[in-house]
């Protein structure tokens, strides 16, 4: 007996019992072990049993035993407390009773319990404490015990039950009604559960690829014995596979392989595969009708693809092709093409014109693999995208599958001699985990990741499966399956899948090609250590590697590393997991990564993330607003979607379009589990509701379709008519004229409403020369800590802030210079043949016409007695009876705030004047910037920015981190491969924007943007990791407070010796006015720095001027109180230069920086003060930080999330 059982002592009779329990659970092969103890039993009443116990009640007790199915049928009853079984030899596990104990049925009598134990009634429910009672003629199964241990609900229909999850509504298990009673039993629950001979059929019909029933009974003829094969349907064959009726085919074929090789290219797909291909060739052999297939970018690659075909047949199986059979088609009847088969002696034979009968075998291939393929894709609602998986995968199992024409044998037991398959089939488009062999997978981290099983390795005994949520495709034995579990699982009309993929389709296609069959290789397994990292487009002298069945021309390194060339961007990372033959420690990966798979990359760390560290609370600036977002995740899978997010960015859609994402299956890392409308009020929630606006035409052909967009051009035109932009002149010789093109957006009225829908002309600069078309072109914007500055003024003062909207600005500037445009697309007639518009106003595009417009603007405000500001040449101000007024400018975008009411509404009418001014009220959305205000301030924010911004890469489901850049990250010039430059500086240039309103990301967006020039991998994942941390509070913007002052307080600090390529320091540093935060910026310094205070100080000079160009700002706007600027600094040897005036080595060399912050000192206008490093606030500004470091500094910042869940 084990050590701390409690010791029972049992009678002759339960000695007895037990025994024979055990002797018939041996008998039975069971290995279940018997515990003992002591074990109170409860008494149970049977309500329900008085018609078993009751003779004369009209069902006699021997009669209603007799009609149970012995041990197997267990009586579902509501009146029973307690299981009860009269059969010792149902339990899996038995403790006897040591002391008496009774139950007690309905009619009073007493029935004793003789020990209690676990049953599994059926497969999917196992009862715990079922009392044994010998004299019981049923087994009761008590409704009450179940609910309790399955935490589950029984719903009764008119014949059966059904038992399931409370939590998730699945069901359990289903029983029966049977002579008025509701039965469970196990062969009931075979039937209703799929575990019959008609299921497991149909199982392996959905394994192998949806045979015909006729093949898969010969097959396997045990299953067929007791089944008729004319009840068997499916579905998705019939979805599939239905066709029209087809001619006899002839039954002539070679004799031997590789004799007739067909062949025939099918294309396009509407939808392109994960790897962007559309396209792909057949190649099969006449005497065994094994079939290969490529994957093609366009039909002129056929030729590259019947190389590598026949380089392949005559190493792999030492013959000659003899004969090629194709249609007429041009990328076969070529000169290169019809050069290659004459110098190889290869026959070409060709059909007739309009015979593709001759060709049969290829075309009945072809439509044969789209069958397979599309049932595969039916059956599992697998998405459009999948198509090339399930092709390749249809052929795959094609060639391994018994054909009448073959004598019922395969192609691939013809060719090789095999007909087993190399591993066991599955069900395509079931879900599947992959086990995470990375080094970085926590021990609580998930060790697994949902996939959906794709097919299966040509050059590896493993399973394909894709990740759609990381977008990456792995290669593994360490895979278990649901195989009736589909991944993508509530699409009602599954022919929204499909409909467009019909093999008479024809367009261009791209991408690499891809190869299927089995072909022999000399290895199964990538060898051990070698890591595969991009793909190569051109063969040459490489070797031939397949993975996945994709065969990757790739360059060896050293068994360590494959460099690549350049690939398309839509190509995808394949991960080989490959165990060695040492044990676990020995487990090895090799990536097969290209260009566009390095984009995506980043992904892979996001399923050991760390957790979120909560954002700042929003204080209760906004009231309650509908939870619903233009952005939130909801809606099952689209195929659309998902093409887009093959692309790492956004190049450009076809319209430019803001709708709603639908759930890409991240439940985990919804959208709406990191941004909430719940603090907003309603009114700025429909607002910022109605930013996502409709389709917007990119070309004036589709606008011109639409009467809305075809309005507003033709009222574009007839405002440069009434301005006299141009004139209609003849073309004149030796000049150049510019092009033009229609630029559309929809503008909104203050509540969010659409306004007008709004066409504008834009010129094309480019084609402007220096001197002859322009010469200055200078134009001051407004600055984003003027905007800043300005709006801290409002929040403290109570000023209003009003936006106003200049239509058509650049048509108010006079053009100096002699401009010819073309006539605007869509408007040329016959009157317009041989003439050109001669430019007398600017127009939207050309080079002047920024500065032409800023001037005429400068001069109209001037002269309504307003003076032009000498720190910001956009702002004007005006003093009135000690009230004023100020206005910024950004383009045509304006700004007016102030105390003075009545001036500024005197400004507007005077405006109206002067321009065509459309009033938008109170300030709401600048420039891409999102502004809330409430009585306790204003809030900034680039909500929409980021949502947009994460969904062009295909970031929206991404898993979040807690930090932007890592504490101690080592990025460096040359880290890993080169990646898309033009993509990472639009990308990176996206960022910058973002820093407007993101302080908390300034630093790894300055970090990144070093390596613009010539981007690496290493950097792309650093900006994917900001996306990720974008993600978990894509609402987080400044707050504005009320503090009853415009004192301007600075921090600054830095890094020394930072940068690992030049060693030099990285400055940081952060301005306040009023307690708002107004400025701020990470910079590398332009020197290295000797030591730790030199660079500190160089720092301190930094925000010292940009402290200087606030004060002078707010001097001359006179709303600045005469108060010293107060700069906070964490290092005492910087402070101790600046205070005393040493000359020695360590500060020689500094001495302009020295004698500037010495000379503010002297004057008063500054004081230093000491801060500990702990809270200094620029120190996010110079260096990675951890999450709650990060978070404790952006708080203090004034970072707030009006947008939080939480």
């Amino acid at each position: 007996m084990a050590d701390g059982a409690s010791s029972v002592t049992l009678t002759g009779e339960q000695a007895m019992q037990q025994e024979k329990w055990q002797n018939n659970k041996t008998s039975e092969g069971s290995t279940n072990v018997i515990s003992q103890g002591p074990v109170t039993a409860a008494t149970a009443h049977f309500g329900n049993f008085a018609n078993y116990a009751r003779p004369g009640e009209g069902i006699q007790a021997q009669a209603l035993a007799s009609s149970c199915h012995s041990h197997l049928d267990w009586v579902i009853d509501s009146g029973a407390s307690k299981h009860v079984i009269g059969s010792l030899e149902s339990f899996e596990s038995y403790i006897p009773y040591t002391h008496l104990e009774t139950i007690q049925t309905a009619d009073g009598t007493s029935q004793p319990i003789k020990g209690v134990g676990s049953i599994g009634c059926t497969p999917h429910i196992t009862l715990s404490s079922v009392l044994y009672v010998p004299s019981f003629p049923v087994n009761l199964l008590s409704i009450s015990s179940i609910i309790d241990e399955l935490k589950c609900t029984v719903l009764f229909d008119k014949d059966s039950c059904i038992f399931q999850e409370r939590r998730t509504g699945k069901k359990i298990e289903t029983g029966v009604r049977r002579n008025g009673l509701w039965y469970i039993s196990q062969e009931d629950t075979a039937l209703t559960v799929g575990e019959g001979v008609e299921q497991r059929i149909l199982l392996q019909h959905h394994r192998l690829g949806h045979p015909s029933f006729e093949n898969l009974s010969r097959m396997y003829p045990e299953l067929f014995t007791r089944v008729d094969k004319k009840k068997l349907v499916c579905d998705a064959c019939e979805l599939g596979k239905h066709t029209r009726s087809t001619y006899s085919a002839t039954s002539l074929r070679s004799c031997e392989p590789f004799i007739l090789i067909h062949s025939d290219v099918w294309g396009p797909c509407p939808v392109a595969s994960v790897n962007g291909m559309k396209w792909f060739v057949t190649f099969i052999d006449c005497f065994t009708h094994m079939t290969w297939i490529y994957m093609i970018r366009h039909k002129s690659e056929v030729i590259k693809c019947f190389q590598d075909f026949h380089k392949m047949v005559g190493t792999q199986f030492d013959r000659k092709i003899q004969i090629l059979r194709s249609d007429n088609g041009t990328e076969y009847i070529n000169n290169e093409f019809e050069a290659y088969l004459s110098g190889q002696g290869i026959l070409h034979q060709t059909t007739c014109p309009g015979t593709p009968a001759q060709n049969g075998v290829a075309e009945r291939k072809n439509r044969h693999l789209l069958e397979v393929a599309r049932s595969l894709m039916f059956q599992m609602n697998v998405p459009k995208y999948l198509w090339s998986e399930a092709v390749t995968t249809a052929a795959c199992l094609i060639n391994c599958m018994p054909s009448r024409i073959l004598g019922m044998k395969s192609p691939a037991e013809l060719l090789l001699g095999k007909r087993e398959f190399k591993i066991p089939p599955k069900v395509f488009g079931c879900v599947c985990f992959v086990r995470d062999h990375r080094p970085s997978v926590g021990k609580l981290d998930p060790h697994a990741i949902k996939c959906i099983f794709v097919g299966y390795a040509s050059s590896q005994k493993g399973y394909k499966c894709w990740d759609p949520v990381g977008k990456r495709l792995f290669v593994t034995m360490d895979v278990t399956f649901r195989e009736w579990e589909p991944y993508y699982k509530n699409q009602d009309d599954l022919t929204q899948f499909l409909e467009e993929i019909s093999p008479t389709t024809e367009c261009d296609g791209q991408e690499e090609e891809a190869v299927v069959g089995t072909i022999p290789c000399p290895s199964e397994h990538i060898d051990e250590g070698v890591q595969v990292e991009s793909l190569v487009e051109d063969s040459g002298t490489e070797e031939e590697v397949v993975v996945g069945s994709v065969p990757c021309p790739l360059k060896l390194v050293e068994g360590v590393h494959v460099e690549g060339e350049k690939k398309s961007r839509k190509d995808k990372e394949i991960l080989v997991y490959q165990r060695k033959k040492l044990g676990r420690q020995g487990e090895q990966t090799a990536r097969i990564d290209d260009e566009g798979a390095k984009k995506e990359h980043q992904m892979e760390a996001d399923v050991h993330s760390q957790p979120n560290e909560p954002s700042t609370p929003a204080p209760d600036l906004f009231s309650e607003l509908t939870p619903s977002s233009p952005y939130s995740v909801s809606g099952n899978v689209s195929s659309s979607v998902l093409d887009h997010l093959d692309l790492p960015l956004s190049l450009r859609r076809d319209r430019r379009t803001c709708r709603p994402v639908n759930r890409l299956g991240f439940e985990q890392h919804d959208l709406a589990n990191f941004i909430s409308y719940s603090n907003i009020s309603p009114a700025y929630k429909t607002f910022i509701a109605s930013l996502q606006t409709m389709p917007i035409p990119n070309d004036w052909r589709a606008a011109k379709q639409d009467p809305r967009w075809k309005e507003a051009m033709k009222e574009e035109l007839l405002a440069l008519q009434k301005n006299q932009t141009w004139e209609l002149v003849p073309f004149p010789t030796g000049k150049r004229a510019v092009g033009c093109k229609w630029v559309f957006t929809v503008k909104q009225t203050p509540e969010g409403k659409v306004d007008r829908y709004k066409a504008r002309l834009v010129a094309k600069s480019y084609s402007q020369t220096y001197g002859i078309d322009y010469d200055e072109t200078f134009a001051p914007v407004a600055k984003m800590s003027t905007l800043r500055t300005l709006i801290s003024c409002a929040a403290n003062f109570g000023w209003p802030l009003h936006q106003l909207d200049v239509k058509n600005a650049f048509l108010h500037g006079d053009l100096q210079e002699k401009v010819y445009m073309e006539i605007p697309p869509g408007f040329m007639n016959k009157h317009t043949i041989g003439k050109v518009c001669r430019l007398k106003k600017s127009l939207y595009g050309l080079k002047q016409s920024p500065r032409a417009w800023f001037d005429r603007f400068r001069r109209a405000i001037c002269d309504m007695g307003y003076m032009q500001c000498n720190g910001d040449h956009t702002v004007f101000y005006k003093h009135r009876r000690s009230h004023i007024t100020i206005l910024t400018v950004y383009v045509d975008d304006i700004i007016i705030t102030g105390d003075d009411t009545e001036e500024i509404r005197h400004l507007k009418k005077e405006l109206g004047k002067a321009f065509e001014v459309k009033d938008l009220g109170q300030l709401r959305y600048f420039l891409g910037i999102e502004v809330a205000r409430s009585s306790k301030g204003i809030v900034l924010s680039q909500r929409k920015y980021v949502l947009d911004l994460l969904a062009e890469t295909g970031m929206l489901g991404c898993r979040t981190v807690a930090s932007p850049i890592d504490r101690n990250h080592k990025l460096c010039a040359e880290l890993g491969d080169p990646v898309d430059k033009e993509a990472y500086q639009r990308l990176v240039g996206r960022l910058i924007y973002l820093c407007h309103t993101r302080p908390d990301i300034a630093y790894a967006v300055s970090v990144v943007r070093r390596y613009m020039h010539d981007p690496r991998s290493g950097h792309l994942e650093a900006v994917y990791q900001i996306l990720r941390y974008l993600k978990s509070s894509p609402g987080k913007g400044i707050w504005f407070r009320k503090n009853q002052h415009l004192d301007v307080e600075g921090y600054c600090d830095a890094d020394w010796a930072s940068n690992l390529d030049d060693r030099r320091s990285t400055s940081g540093y952060c301005v306040f006015v009023g307690g708002n935060l107004v400025s701020w910026r990470s910079k590398k310094q332009e020197v290295v720095a000797r030591s730790t205070a030199e660079a500190e100080y160089r720092a301190m000079a930094l925000s010292l001027s940009e402290m200087i160009w606030v004060k002078n700002l707010l001097s001359e706007l006179r709303v600045l109180r005469r108060k010293p600027m107060l700069l906070h600094c964490d290092n005492i040897s910087a402070m101790n230069i600046a205070n005393n005036p040493v000359q020695h080595d360590r500060t020689k060399h500094i001495e302009i920086d020295r004698f500037f912050i010495k000379e503010k000192l002297d004057n008063g206008s500054l004081k230093l003060k000491y801060v500990k490093s702990s809270e200094q606030l620029a120190d996010c500004l110079t260096k990675g930080l951890g999450p709650k470091e990060g978070t404790a500094i952006g708080n203090k910042m004034g970072m707030i999330d009006i947008f939080s869940p939480s």
